[in-house]
């Protein structure tokens, strides 16, 4: 099932650093989930993390800030964020690396 724009907000987000190999992309969805989020989160053939997060304003912004710390291997660099306004499934998965 896809979710529209019931959501409160929805972004697409590109993380950098050494954020591949240091349990980012599955620390993500771990801590999305007990958000409540909605989206995808995916390692990037360059080396850095996509995701999407889909749910309240509150809950996207607080995994935002999650996001900027990460676990406790990773090195974040940068946290790119814009507005995401295709569609997202409900859940949270981890993609495979695009």
């Amino acid at each position: 099932m896809t979710v529209g724009p019931g959501h409160e907000r929805r972004v697409r987000v590109t993380v950098t650093g050494r954020v591949q190999g240091v349990w980012y992309r599955a620390w993500t969805a771990e801590e999305a989930r007990d958000l409540g989020l909605d989206g995808w989160v995916r390692n990037r053939s360059n080396g850095s993390v996509e995701a999407v997060l889909a749910g309240s304003r509150k809950d996207v912004n607080t995994m935002l800030l999650l996001l900027k710390e990460g676990p406790p291997l990773a090195v974040v660099e940068t946290v790119v964020c814009e507005s995401f306004r295709g569609e997202v499934e409900r859940g949270f998965a981890q993609r495979p690396t695009l």
